[in-house]
């Protein structure tokens, strides 16, 4: 790797030209880049700095290179599908065969108990449905964009991303569908809750270990000396 010098600021002040700089894009208004420049800027390695990866590089490049490709949409489809599947099949399967607020016991503390939940996770906000769906409905367009500039972040992303979405929409649907979710599954001591909800809190937690993951595998400033000219 070769040591990037830096040009003359005050000869680029007036408008001189910069033979060594960085980047093109990091000259000062007005200056002109000769060839060498441009060659060299080509040449040059990516350097990220400062305390967030891609610090400077272009955002039109740090873009593309974490951007969703076809097979990162695929994944996410499958995922969320099989989440939003399997939540609405089990709350079929409970509805029709238990009366609403009818229990089975089922093993210790664990318990099928059929009951409705017009909140959000756990029983929260069971008088605000209308804001639950609103917000539902922000959170989920927000993680699509998000998945969008960001799905080669982790390998996992697609999984984590997927069941988080899965788990949301399932319930979403449910709301606008009925103005109420089906939880049964009950421990006594902790609010009945679905396997909507139970995607979710697994995908927040993948979701945290890769961007964790992901920060700790990102170059850094200093981790590979440039060999000199």
């Amino acid at each position: 790797m070769r040591r990037l010098r830096r040009g003359d600021p005050a000869r680029a002040a007036r408008g001189g030209a910069v033979r060594h700089a960085l980047h093109p894009r990091q000259a000062p208004p007005g200056a002109r880049v000769t060839e060498q420049a441009r060659d060299d800027s080509r040449q040059a390695p990516d350097i990220r700095v400062g305390s967030t990866p891609n610090a400077l590089i272009p955002i039109s490049s740090a873009a593309r290179s974490l951007a969703a490709e076809p097979w990162h949409w695929l994944s996410l489809f499958v995922v969320t599908g099989a989440a939003v599947a399997a939540d609405q099949l089990t709350k079929f399967v409970v509805a029709s065969a238990l009366a609403l607020d009818q229990g089975v016991t089922v093993a210790g503390p664990l318990s099928i108990h059929h009951v409705r939940n017009s909140g959000i996770a756990f029983g929260l906000f069971a008088s605000r449905t209308s804001a639950v769906i609103v917000l539902t409905a922000f959170a989920v367009g927000a993680m699509v964009v998000f998945y969008a500039r960001s799905a080669q972040r982790h390998p996992f992303l697609p999984v984590a991303l997927g069941l988080v979405l899965g788990g949301s929409l399932s319930n979403l649907v449910d709301r606008v569908r009925l103005g109420y979710v089906t939880d049964f599954i009950d421990f006594r001591w902790w609010p009945a809750f679905n396997l909507a909800d139970s995607f979710i809190v697994v995908g927040v937690a993948l979701l945290f270990l890769s961007f964790v993951a992901a920060d700790r595998t990102s170059p850094r400033v200093g981790a590979a000396p440039l060999s000199r000219l």
